[in-house]
């Protein structure tokens, strides 16, 4: 069982909870998937294996690449990239999704409309906060689904920060608001980590909800109070950089594959 195999199976088991739904959705964003090719990447240029089912036209999606093996009974070009990108790929273009087709417990047909709210949904405005703290207190009533969904994404961001702080803040202005603080995070790396965090909130189902983003360096006068009151998250430690070899198309989140 993979990810999004649990994820799947929560969503199939209560089919009215839309927590589960949304849940099922962030995996699949997070995801990296396999998309199954006519031929192999021209330059930064792809394209997928299209087929007709009930009228829709479906690309072939999936999470494990002996899934995929499984599925083409054989070798078939391919190109790795995440969920998320998938969906930017393919949106406004009357595609869905073949997800582990005949191969998995997640075996399911993403129709058109669901791959263009999900690109929707995962690019949605960021929203940091502004200002400059003053003061932090111990978060208070944040929804256990929505610290986990926090953990799980910045678990993914090896080195891209050093840690981070959930707490409520108070600002020069005097308004209080809950802000996950993230401390040391490389410039390059704020907007994404900003847009994670934004996701977590959105796929956590918390209606009317509200988290703020601000990023602190560790000598920041507040960090100190930031330990005493606020829940930590680490970040994993950076990767040991290999030897540089030219990305594959898909890998650079800020240029996606272009569809032939």
């Amino acid at each position: 069982m993979t990810p999004l195999d649990t994820a799947h199976a929560a969503m199939e088991a209560s089919p009215d909870d839309s927590t589960a739904r949304l849940q099922f959705y962030e995996r699949l964003a997070d995801s990296e998937m396999f998309l199954v090719l006519e031929r192999e990447p021209e330059g930064d240029k792809i394209s997928p294996v299209i087929f007709d089912v009930d009228g829709g036209r479906f690309a072939l999606v999936f999470d494990r690449e002996e899934r995929m093996v499984e599925f083409s009974e054989g070798i078939t070009p391919y190109v790795a990239i995440s969920g998320r990108i998938v969906a930017q790929m393919l949106r406004g273009q009357g595609i869905g999704l073949g997800v582990n087709l005949m191969v998995a417990p997640s075996s399911m047909l993403l129709p058109a409309d669901a791959v263009d709210w999900l690109c929707d949904t995962v690019s949605k405005e960021l929203q940091t906060g502004e200002g400059k703290p003053t003061a932090a207190n111990a978060p208070v009533n944040v929804p256990e689904i929505l610290i986990t969904s926090i953990d799980t994404k910045l678990a993914t961001m090896q080195g891209l920060a050093t840690s981070a702080y959930l707490a409520e803040f108070e600002y020069e202005s005097g308004e209080r608001a809950h802000a996950l603080a993230i401390i040391d995070a490389l410039p390059d790396a704020q907007d994404s980590i900003a847009r994670a965090v934004s996701e977590a909130l959105t796929f956590s189902g918390i209606e009317a909800g509200s988290l703020d983003v601000i990023f602190l360096k560790k000598s920041d006068p507040i960090c100190a109070a930031l330990a005493k009151v606020a829940l930590r998250f680490d970040l994993p430690e950076p990767i040991m950089a290999e030897p540089f070899q030219p990305s594959a198309p898909g890998r650079n989140p800020d240029k996606p594959p272009k569809l032939r």
